[in-house]
């Protein structure tokens, strides 16, 4: 890890390499690989008409960043952290190295057109009163992001921004300053602060040189602009502002870095003129304690540097405990949307046990004692609940499986069954309480296979490039055993439609039928090819469609992934090396050995009765061939064969690590996919509900 030799980050006196170069650009990742190699080569084109150079700081990432980086980039100059260090140090690593006569900070989950470094170093050329520039960022759904331009975070600023009258009041010039909002986002503008997702920055507004406009003789692209800039600089001597702040570990550095080159003399500036798509966070996600603390913090960190002193004491402290308060309202609406599902639940349970306890006292003529309303139906309802959360039923991994609902609602009945049992008031509601067992438990299985169906049932998607690419992603879908989206067709980024309907794949038109071809089409999601596609393209198609209700992805060129908004589909298959690393969240061997005996023992029993009826069923017959099957359970309730593995009638042997072993039940029985690629995919999906999908499908091929 390099170290900095200058005596202060902020001085503006650090000693820096002479400015060779157009542009550095400098990217710090944290796993975000996919995103990155993404970046890297939208990086690629729009530097081609520069001289530019490119550094990546890996920030300690465990998802393969630094091998693809020196795989498929070597040209990148990349710094390989052995810990994570911050984005501020990360990003002062790499400016120390930079040659460049504009450095430019570049989030690895972004998209650069084509022409954001050359408008960008444009701007800068011909004003040289300019110290940073800023550009139009896009959210992935094509909405401006309002991140793009702000102003500081003065106690007043901060104030209207955390009581919501920005939010209230976006178009007022008094409430709407942080954002800006007032301001169109197609206007130029001179602001307080940029997005440290992407920001240009003068190196003379860095560091203290003779030459404040940082050219060192270098020559440029449009030298007639370039000289009056330079003439114009000399009449206004500027001082460099320094490096990032490595107090910042994470958030608030860019505002900050903004602060320091306004207070050196130098100026801010938002130009529209080009244009990125920025997936935001997908290192620290928003609504995650860590990002509360780190976002805030910040804040907090940036309030008293540049603030306290120029305050009174009493307003600083107000502001203080706003901070506070806005991090801990943001922390209890997590809390409350977790708490969505158990409150659901908990009515839902309550609802059935207390309608039930009505139709009793109609059928019955009795009326219930209003203990049963007041202790029986809540503690029921709680009872479950706790069961569920107890098993994990409300984990984001398993909040459609169906044993935790069964557990719960066995533990709602136990504690019903003894108040019942204790309390004489309540003890003729016993017979409620065992029907309310089965119905909640019932209506709630139905809710989360509902949903399972709603969440699993195919999406409709459409890619939008050339032919070729088309068919190459239909190919990788139709290899993948369980695909994201059914793809229905292309529309050609070419004009006319191309003929070619290989693989059945149609092409439906062209560019200007996008919009109505998503809408009545009723498509999902639509892929954009980057290989052909420009990326002024690919946002210009993004807004046109950013109003209706689809998801946007990206073919990434060459590879086996689609990138989305929310989630990165590989559809590739692992190399033997890479399959340790591909792995998913593996199923316990005590639940994956539980699954199995629960099964494996009863049909263990059975196996007389089904070897009798295969026999009376001749050769060939359902009951002949379940026999063979139930014979084998022998060896799993030994553990020498799973329920569930692969066939070993085959060639296809899968690694060690994967810890597959010969099934009963062959995965690629269940799975439309080779060998080799149904394991793989068995592997990083296993769970309960697979195995039994696998199962049923077996054993329907059985019956066929």
């Amino acid at each position: 890890m390099q170290k900095d030799s200058s005596p202060s980050l902020e001085t503006g006196t650090a000693v820096a390499p002479p400015a060779l170069l157009d542009l550095s650009v400098v990217i710090v990742n944290y796993n975000v690989r996919e995103f990155l190699e993404q970046a890297l080569r939208s990086v690629e084109r729009a530097a081609r008409d520069l001289d530019a150079e490119v550094f990546v700081v890996d920030n300690n990432s465990v998802d393969g960043s630094v091998e693809m980086v020196r795989r498929h980039f070597p040209d990148v100059h990349l710094i390989a952290n052995e810990e994570n260090v911050g984005f501020s140090r990360a990003n002062n690593q790499a400016i120390r190295q930079a040659r460049g006569r504009y450095v430019l900070v570049l989030n690895p989950d972004t998209i650069v057109q084509e022409d954001t470094f050359t408008t960008l170093v444009g701007f800068m050329d011909a004003h040289p009163e300019a110290g940073a520039v800023g550009c139009k960022i896009l959210n992935p759904d094509g909405s401006f992001a309002w991140e793009s331009r702000r102003a500081f975070p003065t106690p007043r600023v901060a104030f209207y921004r955390m009581t919501g009258l920005s939010r209230l009041f976006p178009r007022s010039r008094t409430f709407g300053r942080y954002n800006l909002t007032y301001l169109p986002p197609d206007e130029h503008a001179e602001v307080d602060a940029l997005s440290g997702s992407c920001m240009l920055v003068r190196r003379g507004a860095l560091f203290s040189e003779a030459n404040t406009n940082g050219q060192s003789g270098h020559p440029v692209r449009n030298p007639t602009r370039a000289q009056s800039a330079t003439d114009a600089s000399k009449s206004e001597i500027r001082k460099g502002a320094g490096l990032l702040d490595e107090d910042f570990f994470m958030y608030g550095e860019d505002l900050d870095w903004c602060y320091r080159i306004q207070q050196a003399g130098w100026k801010i500036f938002y130009t529209p003129e080009t244009q990125i798509i920025h997936y935001k966070g997908e290192s620290t996600k928003q609504g995650e304690l860590r990002y509360v603390r780190l976002f805030y913090g910040a804040m907090l960190r940036f309030t008293e540097k540049h603030f306290e002193g120029r305050y009174s004491r009493a307003f600083a402290w107000l502001l203080r405990g706003g901070i506070v308060a806005r991090a801990g309202l943001t922390v209890l609406a997590r809390a409350l949307r977790r708490l969505a599902a158990p409150l659901l639940d908990f009515l839902l349970v309550f609802g059935v046990v207390a309608l039930l306890g009505a139709l009793r006292t109609m059928q019955t003529g009795v009326e219930f004692a209003p203990l049963f309303y007041t202790l029986v139906a809540p503690g029921y309802a709680l009872g479950t609940v706790a069961g569920i959360g107890l098993t994990g039923g409300y984990r984001r991994s398993r909040r459609h499986r169906l044993r935790p609902v069964w557990a719960g609602a066995l533990l709602g009945l136990l504690l019903a069954a003894a108040a019942a049992f204790f309390v004489k008031e309540i003890a003729f509601s016993r017979v409620v309480v065992g029907v309310s067992f089965v119905v909640s438990g019932l209506l709630l299985s139905a809710w989360r296979l509902t949903r399972r169906v709603r969440h699993t049932e195919p999406r409709r998607a459409l890619l939008v490039g050339h032919a070729e690419e088309a068919h190459r992603l239909q190919g990788i879908l139709e290899r993948h055993p369980r695909t994201p989206f059914e793809l229905v067709g292309y529309v050609s980024s070419e004009a006319p439609c191309a003929e070619d309907t290989a693989a059945g794949l149609p092409c439906l038109g062209t560019l200007r039928h996008l919009r109505d071809l998503v809408r009545l089409r009723r498509i999902d999601d639509v892929v954009f090819a980057t290989d052909g596609l420009s990326h002024r393209t690919l946002f210009r198609l993004i807004q046109q469609l950013r109003d209706l209700e689809v998801q946007f992805k990206i073919l990434a060129e060459g590879r086996e992934h689609v990138i989305g908004k929310a989630a990165i589909h590989d559809l590739s298959m692992p190399t033997l090396i890479e399959a340790e690393e591909a792995l998913g969240e593996l199923r316990s061997p005590a639940t994956r050995r539980a699954f199995e005996l629960s099964l494996s023992l009863p049909a263990l029993a059975l196996h007389p009765l089904v070897w009798l009826l295969g026999r009376l069923g001749g050769s060939g017959s359902f009951f002949e061939r379940l026999g063979r099957r139930t014979q084998q359970m022998g060896a799993v309730v030994q553990g020498r064969r799973a329920l569930v593995g692969y066939d070993e009638r085959g060639t296809y042997r899968p690694p060690s690590e994967w810890g597959l072993k010969p099934g009963v039940f062959a995965i690629s029985e269940g799975l439309d996919a080779p060998p080799n690629r149904a394991c793989w995919f068995y592997v990083r999906n296993q769970s309960a509900a697979l195995d039994g999908s696998i199962l049923w499908r077996a054993l329907r091929e059985d019956d066929d």
